[in-house]
């Protein structure tokens, strides 16, 4: 976005005057601007009415009294680009351009598109093929369809790639407080990232909800996530739709298990964005947040008026890393004290009915439990009455008002949760927001949600205090071409990798070679048709004498002739047998056309298959980030000394595969895709046994 784009997309935002340029959708947009509360000039335009909504119409733009800060522009697309070469002309501020027909329509409107980007100039552009803006800061709005939603003067600010699903968040009754809604549409002048770049800048956005079908500019991505998170400013991102983003490569197991998803995830890794799979999850995190804000730490003090209640918190949450620390022996006395005889003292708490809606004895044990347990975050369980079922609701609100007030003596973030989200009324939510509570809807996404905050607010400090370098993806050539395997694991140890003494010969002299290398052995024809070498029956194990050697041969010879005649060679690698490892990991690192190069980092061996117990990383990254993604595999219990087994050094081990990293990253030899599978884990050293390395062709 230049300086220019930047000053118009601001007076987009908060326009004195909007132009309405169409027939009856601009209607409907006059009507929402009205809804919205837009105290500015309304300019209706239109060559073939008198007037739009009941206001007079100007019949050109060239009529317009001046430039106007803001247009809805919803006409046919030829008219669109010639309307908007004049407003650019005329030193208009910005456009919602909600006409469709450009790229999404086929290559004719993919050529309309390039055309308006052309004749945008320095305007601030949002679309085409969109819904458009609401700024419920300054009741401000370029909407085509009946839109809710409203602002105490914080929020949430939501950018979406779908206009339909902006329009549903604006109608949902979980109370979200909203700053801004943009239906980003096509994208053809600002996108996601521009919005994110800007609305972060802005103290009333809390945190920014981005519903993402796919991103364009990954770099781009990350240099306005990562200023997001230098303004305190949490992203919640909703993924959605698969994409047919990935290498050209599908001959690695590290191929299928980093696809699009996996990348995705992984830049959300990189730079603290909270990905959630739900639209209600989307909403109650960043509802939580807005309200709330993030808590210190995972340490919740939760309280119910039921024993269900409690062991349905305590059960999800031992599933998602959340902790109910138990009291100590100086709070439980406090609480035995305060509590009826029935009560039994817990975290989670249920504080039992004897004393329910009455906060004079409620509120003690609220502060006690909380104040007394060093906990980050409080939780209450409250299910609210139907209406006409409610005239006890009074004893819901005094305990909900105690707990407030509890929490906010101790200065931690509070909630009040319902198990079924419609058992939250809208009075009850708004009561909730005033307290300083955030009115959660359904076990599972408050629970989520405070995990998800409490790991974003460390995860932030983690990177901003550790920045590693951009990511920098380029062009990959569609050519490529398979190294042998001598020649890969050549280059892993000039890596600092270990890898077994071998030898390629031929088969003639294969057992002299075997002799020499010391028994046992390992033998595997080499070819560009070899791949997958077991597969192919190519890999003879174990081979412990002269003779086994040569019967190994004979019947490697065979399997190969059976598997593709045009795969058998006269080139066999030789190396000594490995001893067993203390545990398998396959180790991938591919370039993809958007991401760049990636890490993928798996339980190896049959595990592969079998589990795909695998987490991938963006490249760069630094030491530690490949250290906690080694520990958060399955197989990594393996290497925590499991059964008897030795404890692996896992800073050893992760030294070494950055070491691997930096080498790929800085290798004159153009790599596309390495993967190790298995690389043998011992206590101290990792061996390369296996290596499959494509480089790109001509090098």
């Amino acid at each position: 976005m230049t300086p220019e784009q930047r000053k118009n997309f601001d007076r987009l935002m908060s326009p004195r005057h909007i132009a309405f340029v169409g027939g009856a959708d601009a209607i409907v947009a006059i009507g929402e601007a009205r809804r919205r509360g837009f105290t500015g000039e309304f300019w209706p335009v239109n060559p073939k009415r008198a007037e739009l909504a009941g206001i007079p119409c100007y019949a050109s733009i060239d009529d317009l009294p001046q430039a106007p800060d803001a247009v809805f522009l919803a006409v046919p697309v030829t008219a669109a680009l010639e309307t908007i070469a004049k407003l650019s002309a005329m030193g208009a501020g910005g456009v919602v351009c909600y006409s469709a027909g450009f790229k999404e329509s086929g290559a004719d409107g993919a050529e309309a598109e390039n055309r308006l980007k052309t004749a945008v100039g320095d305007m601030a552009l949002i679309g085409p093929n969109c819904y458009g803006v609401i700024n419920y800061l300054d009741n401000t709005a370029l909407w085509p369809f009946a839109h809710g939603g409203d602002s105490p003067g914080y929020g949430a600010a939501i950018i979406t790639q779908s206009g339909m699903f902006s329009s549903d968040i604006t109608m949902s009754q979980r109370s979200l407080p909203l700053t801004h809604m943009i239906s980003a549409g096509n994208q053809a002048v600002m996108g996601l990232e521009d919005f994110i770049e800007v609305l972060c800048e802005n103290p009333a956005v809390r945190a920014i909800g981005v519903h993402i079908e796919g991103l364009q500019d990954i770099p781009k991505f990350e240099r306005a996530a990562l200023k997001a998170l230098r303004a305190n400013t949490p992203i919640v991102a909703l993924k959605t739709g698969s994409s047919a983003i990935g290498s050209a490569l599908t001959i690695s197991h590290t191929g299928s298990l980093s696809g699009a998803n996996e990348l995705y995830q992984a830049l959300f890794d990189r730079l603290a964005v909270i990905s959630v799979t739900s639209p209600s999850q989307f909403l109650e995190t960043l509802k939580y947040l807005c309200v709330v804000g993030a808590p210190a730490g995972n340490k919740v003090a939760g309280f119910t008026c039921s024993g269900g209640g409690a062991t349905m918190l305590a059960d999800h949450a031992e599933t998602i890393g959340l902790d109910f620390p138990a009291c100590d022996e100086d709070q439980a006395r406090a609480l035995t004290k305060l509590l009826p005889a029935i009560a039994t003292v817990s975290n989670p708490l249920d504080y039992t009915t004897p004393i329910w809606g009455q906060s004079e004895l409620t509120e003690p044990v609220f502060a006690t439990a909380i104040a007394g347990n060093d906990v980050n975050s409080a939780l209450l369980l409250q299910d609210y009455p139907a209406p006409g079922l409610d005239e006890s609701k009074f004893c819901y609100q005094n305990d909900a008002k105690a707990f407030a007030r509890a929490a906010a003596s101790s200065g931690v973030p509070a909630a009040i949760c319902a198990t079924l989200p419609e058992n939250m009324d809208a009075e009850t939510r708004a009561l909730l927001i005033e307290n300083g509570v955030a009115p959660m809807q359904g076990i599972h996404e408050t629970l989520n949600a405070i995990a998800a905050a409490a790991q974003w607010r460390q995860r932030a400090a983690s990177i901003l205090e550790n920045p590693t370098s951009a990511l920098a993806p380029r062009t990959i050539s569609e050519n490529m071409v398979l190294m042998d395997e001598a020649k890969g694991k050549s280059l892993l140890a000039d890596a600092g990798l270990a890898v077994p003494a071998g030898q390629c010969v031929s088969g003639a002299n294969a057992a002299d070679v075997a002799a020499l290398i010391g028994f046992p052995v390992v033998i595997k024809m080499m070819g560009p048709k070899l791949a997958h070498k077991t597969e192919a029956g190519a890999v003879a194990l174990g081979l412990n004498n002269v003779e086994a050697v040569a019967q190994a041969l004979t019947a490697m010879r065979a399997a190969v002739l059976t598997y593709d005649k045009t795969a058998v060679t006269d080139c066999f690698l030789v190396e000594a047998m490995a001893k067993p490892p203390v545990a398998e990991l396959i180790v991938g690192i591919r370039r993809d056309p958007l991401f760049g190069l990636a890490m993928t980092l798996g339980s190896g061996g049959v595990l592969v298959e079998l589990i795909g117990d695998a987490t991938t990383l963006l490249l760069p990254c630094g030491q530690q980030d490949i250290r906690a993604a080694i520990a958060s595999l399955k197989g990594a219990k393996l290497m925590q000394g499991f059964r008897g087994l030795p404890v692996v050094d896992f800073d050893a081990l992760a030294s070494h595969l950055a070491d691997l990293a930096a080498f790929v990253q800085t290798s004159d030899t153009p790599i596309v895709e390495l993967e190790i599978n298995p690389l043998f884990v011992y206590e101290d050293k990792a061996l390369a046994v296996d290596v499959l390395i494509h480089t790109e062709a001509g090098t």
